[in-house]
């Protein structure tokens, strides 16, 4: 649909700063060989500032001093130099830059050996991917995932060396948030590694969307829970893990498949560069899942991904609705496939 007009205040943007950045420095920095001293490092800005993943990094960075190289719009030649001139120790990226630090054949030809940590945010990714950045590149000892909303004022999970999050969770969750996993159809909360839609409280909550008090009333209710849209369920130790968007499950005989499950796996196949995975109408079924393919090997063929899946996944997870190979998967500027585009 049409985007929604966000209104974040003074209150929001000054909330997530301290809560942010000092989370940063408990969990992240510090906890770096040597530490990592924000006025002392380079850093690299891609994400773009329409955007609130980039918005909130540019204020992060002048909030605790550090020198941000900002690019114009993004070209990998550019960031991997930009990395190797600079001597950049942490970047910030989307999933689609994560997928090219994985797989795309530019990246052997620059020194990356300062690069000590990956944030990856905008959209979940699997430990596949991670650990395959971390084999191609081995002075990468951290990729961390942490998640948020233009609606909580960037951020409200961030992934910790400190208490080692396991590389596919978003981590923990920020100072002066509360959060519950609720059950999408009777709204009761959940306990711990349930499955559920999570639900945030925070300073850090817009105050609504732009002249639309429904939408706003649907998404924030009347206890100051924002609704995120997002299906996820907090572990033991207090990790919280994304499974996917609400709207974007696929109900395949009333069974639920989060795209993103079958992505990673996709992804894990050496011979694809990248993909997505949406669900197609089945008279018998309901829907079924679909997979778009960027080839990394011209020998790459449907069988061959039907093979590897089937290995791998149940019955009704198998991509029944087939697989279609594309020259580029649509994302948008901050890295979320446009599933709309390739239904």
């Amino acid at each position: 649909g049409l985007p929604k007009g966000v209104v974040l205040t003074h209150r929001n943007m000054a909330t997530m700063l301290p809560n942010f950045t000092n989370m940063v420095k408990e969990h992240i920095h510090d906890m770096m060989v040597p530490a990592f001293n924000p006025p002392d490092q380079n850093s690299i800005l891609i994400l773009p500032f329409f955007h609130i993943f980039g918005l909130g990094m540019m204020y992060s960075g002048i909030y605790t001093g550090e020198s941000i190289l900002v690019m114009g719009k993004f070209d990998l030649v550019q960031f991997c130099k930009c990395i190797q001139d600079y001597k950049i120790r942490v970047v910030t990226v989307a999933p689609p830059i994560l997928v090219a630090l994985a797989k795309h054949p530019i990246i052997d030809k620059f020194d990356l050996s300062s690069l000590e940590a990956v944030l990856c945010g905008a959209a979940p990714v699997g430990k596949d991917l991670c650990n395959e950045v971390k084999k191609r590149l081995p002075s990468v000892k951290h990729v961390l995932q942490g998640f948020g909303m233009t609606e909580v004022a960037m951020v409200a999970n961030i992934g910790s060396i400190k208490t080692k999050t396991p590389i596919e969770s978003v981590g923990l969750l920020l100072n002066g948030y509360e959060l519950k996993v609720v059950d999408p159809d009777t709204k009761e909360a959940l306990g711990t590694n349930k499955k559920g839609e999570l639900w945030y409280r925070s300073d850090q909550i817009m105050r609504g969307y732009l002249n639309r008090p429904e939408e706003t009333a649907a998404t924030i209710d009347s206890e100051g829970w924002l609704h995120s849209g997002d299906i996820g369920f907090i572990d033991n130790d207090g990790h919280v893990y994304i499974v996917d968007r609400l709207k974007e499950l696929i109900k395949v005989k009333g069974y639920q498949v989060p795209p993103a499950e079958l992505e990673d796996l996709l992804l894990s196949h050496p011979k694809v560069r990248d993909c997505a995975v949406v669900g197609v109408p089945c008279e018998i079924r309901g829907e079924v899942p679909k997979a778009f393919i960027v080839k990394k090997c011209d020998t790459l063929q449907e069988d061959e991904i039907h093979d590897f899946v089937n290995e791998k996944v149940t019955k009704y997870k198998q991509l029944k609705g087939g697989v279609l190979f594309i020259p580029e998967i649509p994302k948008s500027p901050s890295g979320k496939i446009l599933r709309r585009m390739l239904k």
